[in-house]
């Protein structure tokens, strides 16, 4: 069989078409993707209810994050396939905005499970950061947490490129640029594995509470089975995310046993394990949920543009009790 670097022509044509292939195939899902979130938050900015509730908070808050984490890696996706190259100006706080919110997930996920812990313990004396009014003190510990390793990250490469002109110096952007020895890479993958190791104790830790809690209460039983389910999404939630980190053993797999380029390859790992988690989490989360599915049912469909006092009121109530 020969190979396409014989014949540069057919070589050309045939990077052509899978560039073209690739970018038809991310980016419909990716509009898809961005339609289901902008209905999500439309309804949460339409609907006060939502925003009383901390916990629709938190997940509004996740679909922002997802958004960022998806549009900054489409965008290195996109540059990197289109071999567009940007000064490291434009570069490196791409590649921090797309850290800092890959790092934030789990942490949201964890703060989730957290918020259910304490709405089943403490349902009347609610501590003061876990009340709607003032949740943003702990969304902004998290972004802060987040932000904390690849700014440090990127600022080390910054200081020891000082020789470069970074406004007139083009990289392709991508995050091998600064990742350049064993030991970094290394370094990063256990700051990953610290972060998706605390959030599973957590998950781990908020899910038997709430089991064990379940067997010792008579009453409301309905409501703490639906914070363990609720848990025991999260974990699959972080499930999806950790699937990020297979990506070096199904190259490894692919690379033994399929007759693909490595780019393909590459792109095979982005696609299955990186984007299409990152799509499917919130999407699952949000109608799964019983009163945000019938309002996204109303929104999408266009029934009513107003909502009546009465479903008001009801959904009110719905909320209050979830």
């Amino acid at each position: 069989m020969h190979n396409l670097t014989e014949f540069p022509s057919n070589a050309t044509t045939y990077n052509s078409l899978s560039v073209i292939i690739k970018v038809c195939v991310v980016i419909p899902v990716f509009c898809i993707f961005l339609y289901c979130i902008a209905v999500m938050l439309h309804i949460f900015a339409s609907h006060r209810q939502y925003l009383d509730s901390t916990r629709y908070i938190l997940f509004a808050y996740m679909l922002t994050n997802d958004t960022l984490q998806l549009l900054s890696s489409v965008l290195l996706f996109l540059f990197v396939i289109g071999q567009v190259k940007l000064s490291i100006a434009y570069c490196v706080p791409l590649l921090v905005l797309s850290t800092a919110t890959f790092q934030n997930t789990p942490l949201i996920l964890a703060t989730m499970c957290l918020e259910r812990y304490v709405a089943i313990f403490y349902p009347l004396q609610r501590p003061a950061a876990w009340r709607s009014d003032r949740i943003w003190v702990i969304i902004l510990s998290l972004w802060l947490i987040s932000c904390i390793y690849p700014i440090v990250k990127y600022s080390i490469v910054a200081r020891d490129s000082a020789a470069v002109d970074i406004l007139s110096t083009a990289v392709i952007c991508k995050p091998t640029i600064v990742t350049t020895s064993p030991v970094q890479a290394l370094f990063q993958l256990g700051i990953y594995i610290l972060y998706f190791a605390v959030v599973a104790v957590v998950i781990l830790f908020t899910y038997v509470r709430i089991l064990l809690e379940t067997r010792k209460l008579r009453q409301d039983k309905v409501s703490v089975s639906k914070a363990m389910h609720t848990v025991l999404l999260h974990g699959f939630q972080l499930l999806l995310c950790v699937l990020a980190f297979t990506h070096p053993i199904t190259e490894t797999f692919l690379l033994l046993h399929v007759n693909w380029l490595f780019e393909d390859i590459s792109f095979f790992n982005y696609f299955c394990f990186i984007l299409t988690p990152r799509f499917l989490s919130p999407l699952i989360y949000g109608f799964r949920d019983q009163n945000l599915r019938g309002s996204i049912r109303k929104t999408i469909l266009c029934c009513s543009n107003k909502v009546k006092p009465s479903e008001r009121g009801k959904l009110q109530d719905d909320i209050s009790a979830s």
